[in-house]
């Protein structure tokens, strides 16, 4: 598990070219899938487990919903970190699965490699 660790932190920090446009072109399509997995799978039991509330929905309200004196109605001020905790989940998920695509490409290609040498 180490090793995998290992690897997986030398992809993020010195992938080439190559690694990051298959990377982004795998993250790209696997996006709905992982959300829909977040949002419909991980995060429904997190949220009941911690009061019964979707996650998503997780707010910190620095200001409530108000109605000026003109009668202007002026929006809540919020930071929405349940939102934010969704997103983290999305990215090491994203991530995680473009190592193991790219980690599996590279093996393929130096069998490809290895069979092509005298």
């Amino acid at each position: 598990m180490a090793k995998f660790a290992d690897e997986f932190k030398t992809f993020v920090i010195k992938g080439n070219p190559l690694e990051m446009a298959v990377g982004i072109l795998i993250g790209i399509s696997f996006n709905k899938m992982v959300n829909s997995l977040v949002n419909d799978i991980l995060m429904p039991p997190v949220g009941f487990m911690i009061g019964g509330v979707e996650f998503k929905h997780l707010q910190w309200v620095i200001r409530p919903e108000r109605v000026a004196d003109t009668g202007e109605t002026l929006p809540a001020v919020t930071v929405n970190y349940g939102a934010f905790g969704n997103t983290i989940v999305e990215l090491v998920i994203v991530a995680l699965s473009l190592f193991v695509v790219v980690k599996l490409m590279n093996r393929l290609v130096r069998r490809r490699e290895n069979e092509i040498a005298p």
